[in-house]
């Protein structure tokens, strides 16, 4: 497959790249900035611009060209922007949504965060809340559209290597887990029909990748 990853220069997104490439997909990493081509290449990426916050539904469609699948793994950033939770992780996934749609493409996973479905206490603060509702929004977007989604829910993301051990499922509890992890989920539902209509909560755990996901799916 070609699978169009949005926020193709993140950190989850740089951890599978190279896990797709070893798989046989293309991956195609959209980003806003020329300088971040050879890096990605050397990952195995294909390149295509696309600025999330100005480009169009229309704009999504065009870069999606040609693939297979679409990853939304894109975020505002752990900053104090409260507007960019709206403009990157709501409405970039929305226009990711419209443009997958537009483009033809049907299988549509998305990376969102754990507990979202909750509101945070006010002593969290308002970019948390605003962080939160972006993400549960934009689930609750996909979920309602014709797109043969899941959406992974990953706790607390750590730099640590992968493990290749994870919890996974709808009732997982909070906990923490490394994004070359995520990563790693992300590759292995792309590969399993039996993923499509899942929501699932992802922390470290001690069951591998591809048993969570099994078991998970079944």
């Amino acid at each position: 497959m070609r699978i169009a990853i949005v926020g193709g220069h993140g950190k989850v997104a740089l951890q599978l790249h190279p896990l797709l490439v070893e798989a046989g997909h293309q991956p195609v990493a959209l980003v806003r900035n020329e300088s971040y081509h050879d890096e990605l290449r050397r990952l195995g990426a294909e390149v295509r611009l696309l600025d999330i916050e100005q480009a169009e539904a229309t704009d999504f469609a065009e870069a999606f060209s040609g693939c297979d699948a679409v990853v939304f793994a894109a975020g505002g950033g752990p900053d104090g922007n409260i507007e960019r939770k709206q403009t990157v992780d709501l409405e970039g996934s929305l226009k990711s949504v419209h443009g997958a749609t537009e483009a033809g493409i049907s299988r549509f996973v998305q990376v969102s965060a754990i507990g979202v479905d909750h509101l945070p206490s006010p002593d969290r603060g308002e970019v948390w809340r605003a962080y939160v509702e972006a993400k549960r929004d934009a689930d609750a977007a996909l979920r309602a559209s014709d797109l043969d989604w899941t959406i992974i829910r990953p706790g607390r993301l750590t730099d640590g290597p992968a493990t290749g051990l994870v919890a996974l499922g709808p009732e997982v509890a909070h906990g923490d887990v490394t994004r070359a992890d995520v990563a790693a989920v992300l590759a292995a539902v792309l590969d399993d029909d039996a993923a499509v209509g899942h929501q699932w909560n992802l922390v470290g755990g001690d069951t591998p990748v591809a048993d969570a996901v099994a078991r998970a799916a079944a």
